[in-house]
């Protein structure tokens, strides 16, 4: 599949920042400023999703999304507006829209909605494009990676062990130096500091797009893999 996203925004400063976050998740990206220049591009173009803009010069955007629907009805169009009235909403998903982000939104929202969308459509690609997860084996006190050892010393693979058990639960250096030194040692909190950057690089060798062991600030870090 094209993993390529059109964005269709007049304000540059907008286009650019969810260009680069877009770009930061894997996908290409291409914009256009001008709601005429649409219909003519994709006739010799074939992105994956378009995010169009409601307000534009020229054709406007739900003119747009209902020339799209005719002609492409297979092309998922996410409708990005500063207008929130409800009649605007609905026009906007009765004329083909699979959905509606009102402004000022968070640019890591839009990453999240278009790759939602693409999940629901084609969903057997982006299964297949998911690593499987992180997998224990503690009789031999290994963490796997794809099948794939990932070389944890002892305390590492007991701090990951701890983690993996309450995916989402945030830990404090505390609780996690408790958990990693059952003789109570004193350490400082810089040794789970550097556990963690150690963990991170191993991880991130076999999954260098997926961020698995989160940092909170100020409370600790947890284990997310599905973010």
């Amino acid at each position: 599949m094209n993993d390529t996203i059109l964005i269709v925004e007049d304000e540059p400063k907008i286009a650019r920042l969810v260009a680069d976050y877009l770009q930061q998740s894997g996908y290409a990206t291409h914009h256009l400023a001008h709601g005429d220049e649409v219909m003519p591009w994709l006739a010799d173009h074939a992105p994956a999703l378009i995010l169009l803009d409601l307000m534009l010069p020229g054709t406007d955007g739900l003119t747009l999304c209902r020339r799209i629907g005719d002609q492409y009805p297979a092309l998922p169009v996410i409708m990005l507006t500063a207008r929130v009235e409800e009649v605007d909403r609905l026009l906007g998903l009765e004329l083909g829209a699979d959905d509606y982000i009102c402004k000022p939104f968070s640019p890591r929202e839009v990453v999240a909605r278009v790759k939602a969308v693409l999940r629901r459509l084609h969903p057997q690609t982006e299964e297949a494009a998911t690593p499987a997860p992180l997998s224990l084996d503690e009789d031999g006190w290994r963490a796997l990676a794809q099948g794939t050892d990932l070389g944890l010393t002892a305390v590492d693979f007991q701090l990951l062990k701890v983690m993996m058990q309450a995916p989402g639960r945030i830990f404090s250096r505390d609780q996690l130096m408790d958990h990693m030194y059952r003789d109570h040692r004193i350490v400082s909190e810089r040794t789970v500091d550097s556990h963690i950057k150690k963990l991170r690089r191993k991880i991130a060798d076999a999954y260098p797009e997926r961020d698995i062991i989160h940092s909170v600030y100020g409370v600790g870090y947890k284990y997310q893999p599905d973010s």
